[in-house]
C-alpha cells in the first residue's frame, strides 16, 4: 500500500488584504486536488470582493487591486460557504489537506465564516475530521537545525519544487502539496509508518514547541511580539472583528 505522501492529497491557500487573521479578509483562494504524484491536479478557485479597502501593500504581493476585485469578485458570504463545503468534502473523502502555515489560512477562513455566515470552521468537520499537513511545521521539525528562512519560496528551492506564479492561490497550493510529497520522500524513514491522523496530532505538538522556541528567542532579543502556539486553528477571540 502506497504511503500517504504518494497518495491522494488536497491543498488550500488564500490571498488576503493583510496578515492579521482577526481583521484582514480573504480576496482569493484555491483548493487543488491531486490523486497521485504526477497526475493532473483539479483546481477550484475563488475571487472575492472583500467589501473593505485593499491596501497597496497587499496588492503589491498578490497583484489583485481593489478595483479588479470590486468588478470581478463575488460577495464573501456564499464564497466562504463554498470554501468550507469544499474542504469538508475533501475531509469526507479521506484526503489530507495541505496548508502552508495552516494557523494563518484556516483561522482567516474561520473568522470569515463567523463574520459572514454566523458559523465556524469546526462546524464543518464534525462528521469527518480535518487532517492537515503543514509543510512549514513538518520541515522545521524534521530538519530543525537548517539555517535560513522557511517561506514557501524557500521550501520550494530547498526541495526542488517548481513554483510558477508565487502568491497566486492555486500556484501556492500546488507548490505546497508538492513540497509535502518531497518532505515525505526525504524523511520516509521517519514518516512512512505514520498515518495522516497521527501526523495531524504530532504537528500540533511540534508547532507548539516551535512557537515556544520562537517566543524565547523574541524574549532574548527584547521583542514583545507574541507567538500563538495553537495549530492548525487559533482559538476564537471574543473581540474578533
Amino acid at each position: 500500500m502506497a504511503c500517504w505522501y504518494e497518495g491522494p492529497l488536497a491543498a488550500f491557500d488564500t490571498e488576503t488584504t493583510g496578515v492579521d487573521v482577526e481583521t484582514d479578509r480573504i480576496v482569493s483562494a484555491a483548493v487543488v486536488v491531486q490523486d497521485a504524484p504526477g497526475t493532473r491536479p483539479r483546481v477550484t478557485r475563488w475571487l472575492v470582493n472583500p467589501g473593505v479597502p485593499v491596501p497597496e501593500a497587499a496588492t503589491a504581493v498578490h497583484g489583485l487591486t481593489e478595483d479588479h476585485l470590486q468588478r470581478n469578485g463575488r460577495w464573501p458570504a456564499p464564497v466562504m460557504q463554498e470554501m468550507a463545503e469544499e474542504l469538508s468534502g475533501q475531509a469526507a473523502a479521506g484526503r489530507p489537506i495541505v496548508v502552508m502555515n495552516a494557523p494563518f489560512d484556516l483561522t482567516l477562513l474561520d473568522r470569515e465564516l463567523r463574520r459572514h455566515r454566523a458559523s465556524s470552521l469546526d462546524h464543518w468537520f464534525e462528521r469527518a475530521p480535518l487532517l492537515v499537513l503543514d509543510p512549514r511545521v513538518l520541515d522545521k521539525h524534521l530538519d530543525r537545525y537548517r539555517k535560513g528562512r522557511r517561506t514557501l519560496t524557500d521550501l520550494c528551492a530547498h526541495y526542488g519544487v517548481t513554483l510558477d506564479g508565487a502568491h497566486d492561490a492555486a500556484a501556492d497550493a500546488l507548490a505546497s502539496l508538492e513540497v509535502v510529497r518531497a518532505v515525505g520522500r526525504r524523511f520516509a524513514a521517519r514518516l512512512e509508518r505514520l498515518s495522516p491522523a497521527e501526523l495531524h496530532t504530532l504537528q500540533a505538538v511540534w508547532h507548539a514547541a516551535q512557537a515556544r522556541g520562537l517566543q524565547a528567542w523574541f524574549a532574548r532579543s527584547g521583542s514583545e511580539e507574541a507567538v500563538d502556539p495553537a495549530w492548525p486553528l487559533r482559538p476564537d477571540l471574543p473581540a474578533a472583528a
